[in-house]
């Protein structure tokens, strides 16, 4: 069973674009504030500051379009975690239709120096919890 996090975001008139939807970049901008807040949510009881992430691959199927107005529930996971690399899956509804699902490849980075950092234990232990 997958741990899902969730996120609800309100379209506002700065994420419509010319056509008078969500512009295709607000949601790579979502993709990122839902993978740092639920970076966050998992590592609030054991800070791990040491470790950065940034996107390798971005995967992305826009299905349907939401609208100024529009109340999105954004829904992530996370998959196969090996190597330097994590994947984590993201699906953006508009009730119970999806708009947008997506599929990011981020690698961890060590804080201070910028280089690749192995995945250990540590983090295993927060993006995957044995239940």
């Amino acid at each position: 069973m997958k741990d899902v996090f969730t996120l609800t975001i309100t379209v506002s008139l700065d994420d419509i674009d010319a056509l008078q939807h969500v512009n295709n970049l607000v949601y790579v901008k979502w993709m990122d504030k839902i993978a740092a807040s639920h970076w966050s949510f998992l590592t609030k009881n054991h800070p791990l500051p040491q470790y950065i992430w940034v996107v390798m691959r971005h995967e992305i199927d826009y299905l349907k379009q939401a609208t100024l107005g529009d109340e999105i529930v954004v829904k992530t996971w996370v998959g196969e975690t090996k190597g330097i690399t994590s994947i984590r899956f993201m699906e953006f509804y508009k009730k119970e239709v999806l708009l947008v699902k997506a599929k990011t490849i981020w690698a961890m980075l060590d804080a201070k120096t910028y280089k690749p950092a192995r995945i250990r234990e540590d983090v295993l232990n927060v993006l995957q919890p044995r239940k």
